[in-house]
């Protein structure tokens, strides 16, 4: 199974990297790679259900990891889609949309909290009745549609994660987008995003490295690597090289590869006085 999903992902990180680094609207971006993540979760289902799990961990693990991680970006897109579709003209009018969009998604999780303290924990007791299939946990708050999902390539809670990674795009895409128009002169809201940005001091490089980290571990969830370089620049008001590939490149071939974040421990380290 890995083999397959590891090629699935690559082909479509690649296709998603193109489209979001094109000079076209983000209602045509949103759009090609919803199209793009539809053909490809269409083809992960067509394998799943001619697929044999070897056994329940493996099950578990995609219905938990990877299943959700591709389902996750298709929300993410097509709820992007829908918000850039509808969205009003005029800075007030437009803010407040944002906002409500915004609450809306604090109003899911509110109702999913037990869940997500589960999920976000790492925690691991219950999966067997959350990422199993053939599994109902009807003490959980129940999706309106789970009955009409495909039980041969769903679980109890394989959406719910999908949900959770795909808010959490949406969120940093949501707040970025009220900061661009709390910059236009429109007064700060409930935020508290800073009036004045804070410029990054050091190297361009230096923050390069630590973005491609960040992306690595996954510190901010599933947000593709163009939309969190993007994000970071606005808000260290910082222009840094476009190619993010050129970049990686320049990245790997370094004789030392993380002089800064090398430079970051031993600075931690001296604070608390484990290192001279």
């Amino acid at each position: 199974m890995i083999p397959y999903t590891s090629r699935l992902k690559k082909e479509i990180d690649a296709k998603i990297e193109q489209i979001e680094r094109s000079e076209i609207s983000m209602i045509t971006k949103s759009l090609e790679a919803s199209r793009v993540l539809a053909e490809a979760f269409n083809q992960l289902k067509t394998f799943i259900l001619s697929y044999d799990f070897k056994d329940e961990d493996e099950e578990i693990s995609f219905f938990k990891e990877t299943k959700p991680k591709l389902c996750s970006r298709l929300i993410y897109y097509r709820k992007v889609y829908n918000i850039e579709m509808n969205r009003p003209t005029g800075a007030d009018k437009e803010r407040e949309y944002l906002c409500e969009s915004l609450n809306n998604i604090n109003k899911y999780n509110c109702k999913r909290l037990d869940f997500i303290r589960y999920y976000r924990s790492g925690s691991s007791h219950l999966d067997t009745l959350y990422f199993l299939r053939g599994k109902t946990d009807v003490e959980q708050y129940l999706e309106t549609f789970f009955y009409e999902l495909d039980p041969k390539f769903s679980t109890n809670c394989d959406f719910k994660v999908a949900k959770i990674l795909a808010n959490d795009m949406l969120s940093a895409y949501l707040m970025h987008e009220i900061e661009l128009i709390d910059e236009n002169g429109i007064k700060l809201g409930s935020f508290n995003f800073p009036a004045t940005k804070k410029t990054w001091r050091g190297k361009k490089v230096e923050l390069e490295e630590q973005i491609f980290a960040w992306d690595n571990a996954k510190i901010f969830g599933d947000v593709p690597l163009t939309q969190l370089y993007d994000y970071i620049q606005n808000v260290f008001n910082i222009q840094l090289d476009g190619n993010l590939s050129r970049v990686f490149d320049d990245l790997k071939i370094r004789s030392t590869p993380t002089p800064f974040l090398d430079k970051l421990k031993d600075a931690l380290l001296r604070r608390m006085g484990r290192k001279e």
